[in-house]
C-alpha cells in the first residue's frame, strides 16, 4: 500500500474517534520544512502530529524522529503504520482525554493572585 493511500484511509478513522466537528486533521507540506510529520490533528485545547508510514519497515526521512519526539514531549506525536494503528489511535484518544481532565482540574483549583500575596 502506498503512503498516500494509507493516509486517505486513516484520516476519516482519526476524525471518527472524536465528536463530530471536534477534530480537524490537516496534511502537512513536506516541501515546506523537511521532517515535519505528515498529519496535524487539532482538538479543543490539544494537538498532535502523526508521521504516516505505509509499513513498520518504511524508511524515515532526516529529522522525522526529532519532530515526532518533540511533539510527544509537549502534546502528542507518533509514527503510525498499519501494524501499530490501533495502539497509536488508542494512545491519541487517551492523551486527549487526559489533557482535558488535567486542564479542567487545573482551572478548578486556581487561586486568585491577591490570595497568594497575603
Amino acid at each position: 500500500m502506498l503512503e498516500r493511500d494509507y493516509q486517505r484511509e486513516l484520516i476519516p478513522r482519526i476524525k471518527g474517534l472524536f465528536t463530530k466537528g471536534e477534530c480537524e486533521v490537516l496534511k502537512n507540506n513536506s516541501g515546506y520544512r523537511q521532517g515535519i510529520p505528515d498529519l496535524s490533528i487539532y482538538l479543543p485545547g490539544f494537538w498532535a502530529w502523526l508521521e504516516v508510514k505505509p509499513s513498520r519497515d518504511a524508511d524515515q526521512e532526516p529529522n522525522q524522529e526529532w519532530y515526532v519526539n518533540w511533539a510527544n514531549r509537549i502534546a502528542f506525536g507518533a509514527f503510525i503504520f498499519p501494524e501499530n494503528e490501533k495502539e497509536v489511535l488508542s494512545d491519541l484518544e487517551q492523551a486527549y482525554v487526559l489533557s482535558r481532565t488535567t486542564r479542567y482540574d487545573a482551572q478548578r483549583q486556581q487561586i486568585p493572585l491577591d490570595q497568594l500575596r497575603r
